[in-house]
């Protein structure tokens, strides 16, 4: 698939954001940089002690705040790992996660026009 067919298949705009994500499953733990996220999922450099069983189920934890009283934690699923990166889709997130979720693409787009076609298109998915 080529990047142009890729890209028109988003219907959710991903951008930067500095935080710490932290992966778990079961007992085990790794922490990694966010790249990019999005309100359908996001994007984290792999940890190099990486060895989930890729087919089960994730918690991702994105600490939003040096105190950790900001947090998203999301049920994810794992989509696609290449170049260093892993890449999830978001399986189920709380409400005070998607409201933290929510403020962050509505500063980082900058139009609530956009914001609401993004919130539209997650509920209709």
């Amino acid at each position: 698939m080529d990047n142009s067919t890729q890209d028109n298949r988003r219907s959710f705009s991903r951008f930067g954001f500095d935080a710490e994500c932290v992966i778990h499953q079961g007992t085990n733990n790794w922490s990694s940089k966010l790249v990019d996220i999005s309100l359908k999922g996001l994007l984290s450099e792999m940890p190099k002690d990486w060895q989930a069983n890729e087919s089960e189920a994730m918690e991702a934890e994105l600490k939003l705040a040096t105190d950790d009283t900001a947090t998203i934690m999301m049920s994810v699923e794992l989509v696609h790992k290449e170049k260093g990166h892993l890449g999830f889709k978001c399986k189920h997130i709380d409400i005070d996660s998607i409201t933290h979720l929510r403020r962050l693409v509505e500063l980082n787009l900058g139009n609530a026009d956009m914001l609401e076609r993004e919130l539209s298109a997650l509920i209709d998915a």
